[in-house]
């Protein structure tokens, strides 16, 4: 496994947001998290990333032990995430929002930063129009298109992806699916937490769903997509 957690509890002050948490993201796959608000996946993704500590458990990327490791070792290591609310830099432009996300490499200066950003370019075209164009002035949509490119520069073997839709027209979160396949077939391992569980659970290879802190359930992302309690819980009746 890439990426595993075991027994994880973090707590927010005196309020427990994960309960004894454990899940694994094997090399190659899509993995997502659903549940409702407040069932703790934002903060998982956080945690994942360093933002928040650990009270207890263990999280392990590529057999190495970094539940104390500070985020920007986790950045150079591989474990990258786009965060929810997207958080680019609105005062840069497109070309240089992208270049931040190659910091802490130390070939930033060479032709693979190029290549990498032309990567980017290729994924998102709307990206490569916009290049100088300051990333506040920018759409929704083309912003959260900037938050998944500048993780990318990071050159990630995991992806961390933090609510990717969200705010987005349906046109553009087919598009933003559609990109996150790609991403993945081009051998980036992606950890996906999102409020459209439909969606994420179509191009998951498997899931985990989260009550309140607990991890409830687990399986092929098909085989949820079809599983009465979870259609009933997030994909019936607007209640995802």
């Amino acid at each position: 496994m890439l990426l595993e957690v075991k027994d994880l509890e973090v707590f927010y002050g005196r309020i427990q947001a994960l309960r004894g948490i454990s899940f694994s993201v094997a090399e190659g796959e899509i993995v997502t998290l659903i549940g409702a608000n407040g069932a703790g996946k934002t903060t998982t993704m956080k945690t994942m990333s360093g933002v928040r500590t650990v009270t207890k458990g263990s999280v392990t990327f590529d057999g190495q032990d970094i539940t104390k490791a500070p985020s920007h070792k986790r950045v150079m290591m591989g474990l990258c995430q786009a965060p929810e609310g997207r958080g680019i830099f609105p005062g840069m432009t497109v070309v240089e929002n992208l270049e931040m996300g190659c910091y802490l490499r130390t070939d930033r200066k060479s032709a693979a930063k190029d290549a990498d950003m032309e990567r980017v370019f290729e994924l998102f075209p709307r990206l490569k129009e916009r290049r100088d164009q300051a990333g506040g002035s920018m759409s929704g949509g083309e912003q959260q298109m900037l938050a998944i490119g500048r993780a990318l520069m990071s050159k990630p073997r995991v992806l961390l992806l933090d609510e990717p839709s969200m705010g987005l027209a349906p046109m553009l979160i087919n598009q933003i699916f559609r990109i996150i396949q790609e991403i993945n077939a081009q051998g980036t391992t992606v950890l996906l937490v999102e409020q459209n569980a439909a969606k994420a659970l179509a191009i998951a290879h498997r899931a985990y769903v989260l009550e309140t802190g607990h991890i409830v359930k687990t399986g092929a992302g098909k085989d949820l997509l079809t599983d009465p309690s979870v259609r009933d819980a997030y994909l019936g009746g607007g209640g995802h």
